[in-house]
């Protein structure tokens, strides 16, 4: 779509993010928990990635909505982990404030898809 997603500042903060969830992550003995923690984390800049490949607006838009979704639902795991005392509050803090701003950067992208003839 003209620039490649590695340009994209929002696939960058997906990507730091992502790492910093599968690093804090990996010693969590709540499989499930952290195994899907780690998989939504992956699934935001992944999709990012994937959409912008697919050369068409249109499609670019749909894997921005499945990674806005990833976003979403890692935040729910992040408020699940939290309190059941697997994170700490500044670090599921830290993580939510992320996410909400990641999500914004993403519909701010798909805004501006929307707005290209």
């Amino acid at each position: 779509m003209g620039q490649s997603f590695e340009d994209l500042e929002v696939w960058k903060a997906a990507c730091r993010l992502a790492v910093a969830i599968t690093r804090e992550m990996s010693g969590c003995k709540v499989y499930a928990l952290r195994d899907q923690m780690i998989r939504s984390a992956l699934s935001v800049p992944s999709n990012i990635a994937e959409g912008s490949e697919r050369n068409t607006s249109k499609g670019f838009q749909r894997f921005l909505f499945i990674a806005l979704g990833s976003a979403a639902e890692l935040r729910t795991q992040i408020y699940i982990a939290k309190q059941s005392n697997i994170l700490s509050e500044d670090i599921a803090r830290e993580w939510i404030d992320e996410l909400k701003s990641i999500s914004r950067m993403l519909q701010s992208l798909v805004n501006s898809l929307n707005r290209k003839p």
